[in-house]
């Protein structure tokens, strides 16, 4: 029994230890895998028309009063998002608004939750299978942020110097195993 204590309380057994706990601690780092539990819904509505009031006039005018009418948000460009690593589901809409801006956004998303999981504008086809978990990262993409929740309806605004037609598709990517966990292949219309 002595022998057992002294190889167990040893140098060498307490350095197998150091090692065993500090990888057992990268490896939850790294995976993560309590996010596979854990949902975060967030529920954004879409960036409207900003309203201005117009100045009273100083006088009855004989003429009808034209107000003028700002044009609203408009889809330029929409798909249903397609299941890779996770299953995922949800509408990708590209939505131009009043300002001439751009957004990408996401209604009724269903996906998993994971680590660094970032919203991709990419020009790469979307494949369904393993065939397309890793083609979005070999051409052109811009990265929109990171997921803000698993689920829900989501807005991600382009950079202004961002020209949206020349993307094809949107990927909820995994920035830390380069994988996609779903996509979208945008259809204008």
């Amino acid at each position: 029994m002595g022998r057992v204590r002294k190889v167990l309380t040893g140098p060498l057994a307490i350095a197998v230890l150091v090692v065993a706990v500090a990888g057992v601690g990268f490896g939850l780092y790294w995976f993560q895998p309590w996010k596979l539990w854990q949902d975060e819904t967030v529920e954004e509505a879409l960036p409207g028309v900003v309203e201005t009031s117009v100045p009273p006039a100083a006088a009855p005018s004989a003429e009808p009063s034209v107000q003028p009418s700002a044009a609203g948000p408009r889809t330029l460009a929409s798909g249903e998002l397609i299941s890779h690593e996770h299953a995922t589901s949800g509408t990708v809409k590209l939505v131009r608004l009043a300002d001439g801006s751009h957004v990408v956004r996401l209604e009724n998303l269903d996906t998993s939750n994971g680590p660094d999981l970032r919203v991709w504008l990419t020009d790469a086809p979307v494949k369904e299978g393993q065939a397309g978990w890793h083609v979005f990262d070999d051409g052109k993409y811009v990265s929109l942020g990171r997921l803000k929740g698993n689920k829900g309806s989501q807005n991600y605004a382009l950079p202004r110097e961002v020209d949206p037609s020349s993307y094809s598709s949107v990927s909820i990517w995994c920035d830390r195993f380069d994988v996609s966990f779903g996509a979208a292949q945008l259809a204008r219309v």
